[in-house]
């Protein structure tokens, strides 16, 4: 099992990598050494290492910025600082850059392979974890494989026989009562569809994947869009649809295509749940940082009790006003994980009888490329670190 894990000793004195690789080799490890930062981290993209061993203080790259660097090679190698000026400060800035723990010199033999057993079983437990984390991503991929074949496929051909049988010129003249059956058994069917599309689209939402489409854009055009889109259906419910914003908006930061997909998605709800001559309120505003659009409605509110449910899987709020209006229960699911997966937010403030107001909130095109870019933080080290050649027998320091 040993010899599965490889150690990388990085640090400017000679004694200490020929020791710590002498111990570490006897315990069955494989091992590699290197002089100072900028070799160890081409050793790391060589070999890659389960386990690191990195000197805070060395020439040229420091060992605050090693560690930095490792976790753009490997986000679940494990670290190890070893310093001869070990401080709170020290530590604690190590293990912000992703140190697992350190160890202080002079140590002992047995104190390294103690520290060396905790790192790779640290290591061990990564691993296990990342794998599990990709057979769920897997089975999930087979689970929208399933759905989409096996369930998806068999819908479409169904509604398509509902379509040519209750068209007349076809098939041939109905009853009355056989055209009313048919035409409730195609809208169960058109329900069922759109559970199923709602469903795929719910488990479609990976945060990486809308990593790759963000950009900075406008949001009021996107806003204008969505409201012109679902203009019909406000219409048909004698619903009024109204746009502010301010002038000088900054830009958002996200994917305009899933992002789109939430804003009709609250708007259309704002429309389904309002009353006859009412009126949805789109705005668009800066809030603590953040750019946040208000989406508010006249319509029926959402019961106190319900508020912190409506956001999950299938919930839907009951009541009269409620019944005879169709939906899945997924809609605002769906818009959370799509926010969330844009790093913003989305709250919820209503009264009942007299409306509700749902905020998205989202991160500014400036603000979001200056979280991008990773802060380095070089600190000033202390003198030169002692190594104490009595607990670790190794070659002596090249002057």
């Amino acid at each position: 099992m040993k010899k599965e894990f490889k150690i990388l000793i990085i640090d400017d004195e000679a004694a200490i990598r020929d020791s710590c690789s002498q111990v570490l080799s006897k315990e069955g490890y494989f091992t590699e050494t290197a002089e100072d930062g900028s070799v160890g981290l081409e050793k790391a993209k060589e070999t890659k290492p389960d386990l690191v061993l990195v000197d805070l203080k060395m020439p040229g790259i420091s060992g605050m910025e090693v560690l930095e660097s490792l976790k753009d090679i490997d986000p679940d190698i494990v670290s190890i600082v070893i310093t001869g000026y070990a401080t709170i400060e020290s530590a604690v800035e190590a293990m912000k850059l992703g140190a697992y723990d350190y160890i202080p010199k002079p140590f002992t033999p047995d104190e390294l392979r103690l520290i060396t057993r905790r790192g790779l079983e640290k290591r061990r437990l990564l691993l296990e974890t990342s794998a599990l984390r990709q057979e769920k991503k897997q089975m999930e991929e087979n689970f929208i494989s399933l759905v989409t074949h096996e369930l998806r496929s068999p819908l479409i051909a169904v509604k398509q026989y509902f379509d040519v049988i209750l068209d007349e010129e076809i098939s041939g003249k109905l009853k009355e009562k056989q055209k009313e059956m048919l035409s409730r058994a195609s809208e169960r069917i058109d329900g069922l569809m759109k559970l199923v599309n709602d469903w795929l689209q719910m488990m479609g939402i990976r945060e990486d994947e809308v990593a790759k489409r963000t950009q900075a854009f406008d949001l009021k055009p996107l806003l204008k869009e969505a409201i012109e889109l679902l203009k019909p259906l406000a219409d048909k419910s004698d619903v009024a649809l109204q746009l502010k914003s301010l002038d000088d908006i900054p830009r958002a930061y996200g994917d305009k295509i899933t992002l789109k997909h939430v804003f009709m998605n609250i708007i259309s709800n704002g429309i389904k749940y309002n009353r006859k001559e009412g009126k949805v309120t789109v705005s668009l505003r800066e809030e603590g940082g953040l750019l946040a659009v208000d989406i508010a409605d006249t319509g029926m509110g959402i019961p106190e009790e319900s508020l912190p449910l409506i956001f999950d899987q299938f919930y839907r709020v009951r009541g009269k006003g409620t019944r005879k209006l169709i939906g899945t229960g997924l809609g605002l699911s769906i818009a959370r994980k799509i926010v969330e997966a844009h790093k913003g937010q989305i709250k919820v403030h209503s009264t009942l009888g007299k409306g509700s107001t749902f905020t998205v909130l989202l991160p500014k095109a400036q603000q979001s490329r200056k979280q991008n870019k990773s802060a380095k933080k070089v600190h000033k080290k202390g003198a030169g670190l002692n190594f104490n050649p009595t607990s670790i027998k190794g070659g002596q320091r090249n002057e």
